[in-house]
């Protein structure tokens, strides 16, 4: 079987390199939209309810991600805190389980004092 004339003259052409950019160029247009409206949010809203979990104090009231409600009676270490959710039952819970803050708590005890002078 013998190339036709057509088929001979297109494999000559030097412009491959072109044709190979230009053939790149939607996917990575497509990745730098991805990243601006997909993965930079994703990464705020990660650290946004780190610094949320990090701040949680005694008395806040919070949201646990299974729907439980309650108010922050003690802050055991970095990883659990005990809340109460009814009279006399509570709850410890993973901080990372906790969805949101609802009402924040007392102010520390040293604040306290501070508030009271400056009063």
């Amino acid at each position: 079987m013998l190339i036709t004339p057509a088929f001979a003259q297109a494999a000559g052409a030097g412009g491959d390199t072109n044709s190979m950019l230009m053939s790149l160029l939607p996917f990575a247009l497509i990745f730098v939209i991805m990243y601006f409206l997909i993965l930079r949010p994703q990464q705020k809203k990660v650290r946004d309810h780190a610094d949320l979990v990090k701040n949680i104090r005694r008395g806040d009231t919070v949201v646990t991600t299974g729907g439980l409600v309650g108010k922050v009676t003690k802050v055991v270490d970095d990883d659990q805190i005990e809340f109460e959710i009814s009279d006399g039952v509570r709850v410890r819970q993973m901080r990372q389980m906790i969805s949101g803050v609802r009402a924040k708590g007392e102010p520390a005890k040293g604040d306290a004092k501070d508030e009271a002078s400056a009063s």
